[in-house]
């Protein structure tokens, strides 16, 4: 699971919301407010990095156990594959 390459699905943008000065997760007719830990999250994925690397990433940024943020971001990610909003 952590050698998977999340990428957004086809539509689905992360951007920055002037009006409700939030980020967003736009998708086609839907629109999701993240909470601050699922941005930082979203905005590792990039289409290159394996969700492998995006954790270790955020386990450095934050000094936090690796095995927590795995189990966190694999889950956020199966919620987000669930709705169709990533692909792995």
């Amino acid at each position: 699971m952590e050698q998977a390459v999340p990428r957004f699905a086809t539509g689905v943008r992360l951007r920055h919301d002037k009006v409700r000065d939030a980020w967003v997760l736009l998708a086609p007719e839907r629109l999701f407010q993240p909470d601050d830990h699922a941005i930082a999250v979203l905005q590792l994925v990039d289409g290159t990095r394996s969700a492998g690397s995006i954790i270790d990433e955020l386990a450095r940024r934050y000094e936090a156990p690796r095995e927590e943020i795995a189990r966190d971001v694999l889950a956020m990610f199966d919620d987000l594959a669930g709705r169709g909003l990533i692909r792995r």
